[in-house]
């Protein structure tokens, strides 16, 4: 097996705003502890990211260039989602929100030069409709919403040749646990690695 289908990297984002608890850390922390399962030939790595333009792009580009994931998986939180959204894709501008450090990329484009929009080898749709996991609700989504995770996950898309994922989770509650997205986050990982799985073999027989 080669280093490419033997890692899969998942971060989280640490605080911002008044939030000082981000919900999308909590649940890769519980996600490290479960691992992926014992059926899962792969090595998890994670990872926390700033939520900081520059700084996230340097770790995001270290993270393709040293470790060569299958998958890098990118988790942040949408502090008005009643659910957990897997996005479809990443958008290259209007990046206009200012980051913990108020700056925001120059001429609000993550990637100068580069696509308006490039989307995952995942299928997000495929995903959802085989996510079952009790009281918890997965939506799929095509609008990342133009702040850090975004941004992240544009550029993951752009050094990993589409192989990158931005699941969004909301905020913990008494409902929604760090516990629970945790596993929730281990069952959507699974299925994505078996999708990009089925994608490949599909291409191959072709």
């Amino acid at each position: 097996m080669d280093s490419q289908s033997s890692c899969v990297v998942v971060t989280g984002f640490g605080p911002f705003r008044q939030h000082l608890v981000n919900s999308s850390w909590e649940a890769v922390k519980e996600l490290s502890k479960l691992g992926l399962g014992t059926d899962m030939a792969v090595e998890l790595r994670t990872l926390q990211l700033p939520v900081d333009y520059r700084e996230a792009k340097q770790r995001v580009t270290r993270i393709w260039e040293d470790f060569q994931p299958q998958l890098a998986v990118h988790v942040g939180m949408d502090t008005s989602a009643k659910v957990i959204f897997l996005e479809q894709c990443g958008k290259n501008r209007s990046y206009q929100d200012a980051d913990i450090r108020g700056f925001r990329p120059e001429g609000s484009v993550c990637l100068p030069g580069g696509p308006d929009v490039i989307e995952s080898v995942v299928s997000m749709k495929a995903v959802c409709k085989n996510i079952v996991v009790e009281d918890v609700d997965v939506a799929y989504s095509r609008d990342a919403g133009r702040y850090v995770c975004d941004y992240v996950y544009y550029l993951s898309l752009h050094h990993g040749n589409r192989h990158a994922a931005l699941i969004h989770t909301p905020p913990l509650s008494h409902w929604l646990p760090a516990s629970l997205l945790g596993r929730t986050l281990q069952v959507i990982i699974q299925e994505m690695l078996e999708e990009t799985g089925k994608t490949q073999a599909n291409r191959t027989a072709k």
